[in-house]
């Protein structure tokens, strides 16, 4: 079974490790049929590994019990890779050690076999609701940019119209900004970062983008 090389351009990318051909197949006859997701099979790891280095998935779906594989390890090894990957378990042996333990590692939810279609389907909507997934760039970064400023302003205590006046920026312009409505022009990024005593690179770096 083969993975596309390349994810489909505006659709949520979607990498599934298991050792199951039919499970493979599956899984990836429905989310095809959903018609937001690109999605990429594979039944070993390493070719996860490699395809990954060549496109980050949004999304990895992991099987924990692969004959010689160790899902835990692949695990590890795909968030020390991408710390901010949404990995979501799928394991025919479910425990409640495991899972505590899975939770522990950072990763997004956790589903037993044999599970829903339905169930699928809810679990993958909250983490493309929860990562902003399937969403121009330019519409994350305005989001990721607002939220951040408007958490600086917070620290501060500041109202709009105090970091109006500290940024001589209009309050419409930077709750607009705040909003995720409007990306900051360069001027407008450099005047906020000045009022809050920071550089544009600390800001942007800040925002995990």
């Amino acid at each position: 079974m083969t993975a596309e090389l390349q994810p489909e351009q505006g659709l949520v990318d979607i990498a599934v490790l298991d050792d199951d051909r039919d499970f493979l197949q599956y899984i990836e006859d429905f989310l095809r049929d959903e018609g937001i997701y690109s999605v990429r099979v594979f039944e070993r790891a390493a070719e996860l590994l490699e395809s990954a280095a060549g496109q980050r998935p949004d999304i990895v779906l992991l099987d924990m019990k692969m004959g010689r594989t160790r899902g835990d390890e692949v695990l590890e090894r795909l968030l020390a890779l991408y710390p901010d990957l949404c990995v979501i378990i799928v394991t025919g042996y479910p425990s409640l050690e495991d899972m505590r333990a899975t939770f522990k590692k950072n990763v997004f939810d956790y589903l037993a076999k044999p599970f829903t279609l339905n169930q699928l389907r809810q679990t993958l909507a909250n983490a493309v609701e929860r990562y902003g997934l399937g969403r121009a760039l330019q519409d994350r970064l305005r989001d990721k940019l607002g939220q951040r400023i408007r958490v600086l302003r917070a620290e501060r205590n500041w109202s709009l119209k105090d970091l109006a006046a500290a940024s001589r920026l209009s309050v419409s312009q930077i709750s607009s900004i705040e909003r995720g409505a409007n990306l900051p022009s360069m001027e407008s990024l450099l005047a906020i970062s000045r009022a809050f005593g920071l550089k544009p690179s600390q800001i942007l770096a800040s925002i995990d983008f």
